[in-house]
């Protein structure tokens, strides 16, 4: 398996699925998940929000609408949208997404700064738990890419590599 670091827009990379760093209710309001609604469309959001609740630790698979992936995997950071977190969530989050991904035999999956946005959890402790959470997929999935349009959450990711 290899972790890739890809400065960029998680909405334009082609691979099996994104992950979401979602709300329990499953609503796709602002950040990655608002982005990825916009270019995706309002489906990808009905479909996780019937779907909801998805607590904090685990994560479920939507189609991905128009998106350059197959599945949109919405993994929980917070309870309610637009809460304040800390790096525990975003260790559940990635956890219940890549176990996710490999229970559906996907291969390449794309990971944001999951976290760093409404959730204020620093680039690099997001990073470090973001990156050690994927290194225990090696071997379980083909490549793991850790795309981001920041450039401080870029070079977190490839300090803890």
């Amino acid at each position: 398996m290899v972790i890739v670091v890809k400065k960029g827009d998680i909405t334009q990379v082609s691979c099996d699925a994104v992950v979401n760093p979602a709300n329990s209710f499953g609503y796709m309001g602002g950040g990655v998940a608002g982005a990825l609604k916009r270019v995706g469309g309002v489906e990808i959001e009905r479909e996780a929000v019937g779907k909801a609740p998805i607590t904090v630790g685990s994560a479920v698979a939507t189609n991905a609408g128009s998106l350059s992936c197959r599945y949109v995997i919405h993994a929980p950071t917070m309870e309610k949208p637009a809460m304040r977190i800390g790096v525990e969530n975003v260790k559940k989050a990635t956890m219940a997404a890549l176990k996710l991904a490999e229970r559906m035999q996907l291969r390449r999956i794309a990971i944001p700064g999951m976290g760093t946005g409404v959730g204020g959890v620093p680039s690099e402790e997001a990073a470090e738990a973001i990156v050690n959470i994927a290194k225990e997929f090696e071997n379980r999935l083909d490549e793991i890419i850790l795309v981001d349009r920041n450039d401080d959450m870029i070079d977190s990711f490839n300090r803890f590599i």
